[in-house]
């Protein structure tokens, strides 16, 4: 069976592929504008989805994927006033544990965001980032 593909549309004659659009909706709810993440990097995240959950990812698995992401963008502080301390503390949790383990899904999102150049300088420099 052929696996399922996400699409950007076209010409607005073709809707957005499902995921995409839970993606999206998901990066609202964690107060990040989709219109900010360009379209290669949403692609990006979902096909990262797909490879972890190869059937269907989950639908409470966006809203986790893009507090993650979305951490990794605005940067503690911004992120803290839209989401709340658990919510930060949660997501520093995740990038920490990320960095341990290595080869992680959350250690992609937090690899990718920074490959994209769309992370923040400020965890960048609070985990010490590269992309070497």
């Amino acid at each position: 069976m052929a696996g399922r593909r996400s699409s950007l549309g076209f010409l607005g004659m073709f809707g957005r592929s499902g995921d995409l659009r839970q993606l999206d909706a998901a990066l609202r709810g964690a107060d990040l504008h989709p219109a900010l993440v360009p379209d290669g990097v949403k692609l990006t995240i979902v096909n990262l989805m797909k490879d972890r959950w190869p059937d269907e990812p989950p639908s409470q698995a966006y809203p986790e994927v893009a507090r993650l992401f979305s951490y990794c963008i605005a940067g503690p502080e911004a992120f803290e006033r839209s989401n709340g301390l658990q919510g930060t503390l949660d997501a520093e949790r995740r990038i920490e544990t990320a960095l341990e383990t290595g080869d992680s899904f959350d250690a992609q999102i937090v690899l990718m965001t920074l490959h994209a150049k769309l992370i923040s300088a400020e965890v960048v420099e609070r985990y010490a980032l590269s992309a070497d």
